[in-house]
């Protein structure tokens, strides 16, 4: 009997531990080269986190808006999400062309940034992009759980391709209570 409740105490410990391990509302981040490799071999669209270190709206994106748990499954489901620091050095090979900083100094942005926010620079932003990795568009500003929840479904669902953005805004609804 006292191994019995011993065994419970510890399945009671142990799995709740487990549980939440499952469901940490983390989101699978990949570098922009990582997630070029996996669209080519399991097609989902990119969603890029265009962001630098010094931005505090960022970094309160990646708390508050990054880390909810609806926007962390969504995004690990049905995208490749990728945080791209818009001030790299690294160079970055895509379609055929390099990527890199030019910039001699602080807050130069990298040309693929450049590419992605289609020169216009704000941060954070997202850019999106399709399993043919072309790019679709990219939002600029911070955005709170539910105001980018529709914004993924609109790309995710591919409801971009024959329905208009505001009626497509109008009709949604949320997971997020």
């Amino acid at each position: 009997m006292k191994k019995g409740l011993v065994f419970i105490a510890v399945c009671l410990f142990i799995f709740p531990e487990i549980k939440a391990q499952e469901s940490t509302g983390k989101v699978k981040w990949y570098t922009f080269e990582e997630a070029v490799k996996l669209v080519q071999k399991e097609p989902k669209k990119l969603f890029i986190d265009v962001y630098t270190d010094w931005c505090g709206w960022c970094k309160r994106m990646d708390e508050n808006t990054f880390n909810h748990p609806v926007i962390a499954e969504y995004l690990n489901t049905h995208f490749y999400a990728v945080k791209f620091n818009a001030e790299s050095t690294e160079p970055v090979e895509f379609g055929g062309k390099t990527f890199i900083n030019e910039g001699k100094g602080n807050r130069h942005p990298h040309q693929l940034a450049i590419a992605l926010l289609q020169g216009r620079m704000s941060y954070p932003s997202v850019a999106y992009m399709n399993e043919d990795l072309q790019l679709l568009t990219a939002v600029a500003g911070y955005m709170e759980p539910k105001a980018i929840e529709p914004i993924l479904s609109y790309f995710a669902t591919d409801k971009y391709k024959t329905v208009e953005w505001n009626e497509f805004q109008k009709n949604f609804l949320s997971s997020i209570r």
